[in-house]
């Protein structure tokens, strides 16, 4: 039986994908979460073999969370839903630690594969990411700005695209309200971004956060 926690911070997607997951005779489903840094929790305590993850989650992106995950957990396997096929989010998502990469539009078709895949230890892209990382990889691809921030900066840029004041993010990240101030400042400097409106933009088109 492969052991499966499902993390999206819709509830209908979440109910939904659950429900899918668990009406196959060799899966279950131990846990859901809704949030990126609740679900690093439940997952450490929980271990499924295998953890299905949207990408763009409050408090922690999905990116983030599997970097955690595999940190903690080494022998867990992410699979990373996504409404994004970019080749720039498939490599972050591959680079932290994540085993497939599905797009929401065809996860009713291809979770079950997926989950299936990465349990038995393969790699597992949609369709069409595969297509466009063959691409990006045969013409050259640039280095995301991404790769110049530190963890520590990617938590804050998160927080500060979500909206929470520098009390907030320094209570979540266990940081002094200065140092909060003083990462936002070291951010819009890196990436010559002058507000932070500019900088919720970026996180948005880097998928570090939702419209929502």
């Amino acid at each position: 039986m492969i052991t499966v926690f499902v993390a999206d911070d819709h509830a209908i997607v979440r109910e939904g994908l659950a429900n899918l997951l668990g009406a196959q005779p060799d899966i279950s489903v131990i846990g859901t979460g809704a949030d990126g840094r609740d679900t690093v929790r439940q997952v450490v305590i929980l271990q499924p073999e295998v953890v299905v993850m949207d990408i763009a989650m409050p408090q922690m992106n999905g990116i983030e969370a599997a970097r955690e995950i595999r940190d903690r957990l080494p022998q867990a396997r992410v699979v990373i839903l996504s409404m994004h096929s970019s080749a720039e989010h498939v490599f972050h998502a591959l680079e932290a630690g994540a085993s497939g990469y599905v797009l929401k539009e065809s996860a009713a078709n291809e979770i079950i594969d997926a989950v299936r895949a990465v349990r038995a230890g393969h790699r597992y892209l949609s369709p069409k990411v595969a297509e466009v990382m063959a691409d990006n990889i045969s013409r050259g691809a640039a280095a995301s700005p991404l790769a110049s921030l530190s963890k520590r900066e990617r938590q804050v840029l998160q927080l500060v695209a979500e909206g929470r004041s520098s009390a907030q993010i320094a209570a979540t990240l266990h940081l002094s309200p200065k140092s909060v101030d003083t990462y936002r400042s070291r951010l819009m400097h890196k990436l010559h971004i002058g507000d932070v409106a500019g900088l919720v933009k970026f996180a948005i088109q880097h998928g570090l956060t939702s419209l929502e």
